[in-house]
């Protein structure tokens, strides 16, 4: 089984992790408020999506 010969230097082994790391999700704003929101869902903050009330969002006061 082969071994290496050197060890890799912690500037090579951080540049082959960099490739591996995972994509920061997409973030659109919603049309109605305003708030961030992630694609395809419905929004947090007000309870629309696609231009229609599917929520019912209570405030916390």
């Amino acid at each position: 089984m082969p071994v290496p010969k050197r060890k890799k230097s912690k500037s090579k082994m951080r540049m082959r992790e960099r490739s591996h790391r995972r994509p920061l999700p997409a973030v659109r704003r919603c049309p109605k408020c305003g708030a961030d929101a992630l694609p395809h869902r419905v929004c947090p903050s007000c309870g629309s999506y696609r231009g229609r009330q599917v929520l019912t969002v209570e405030t916390g006061d």
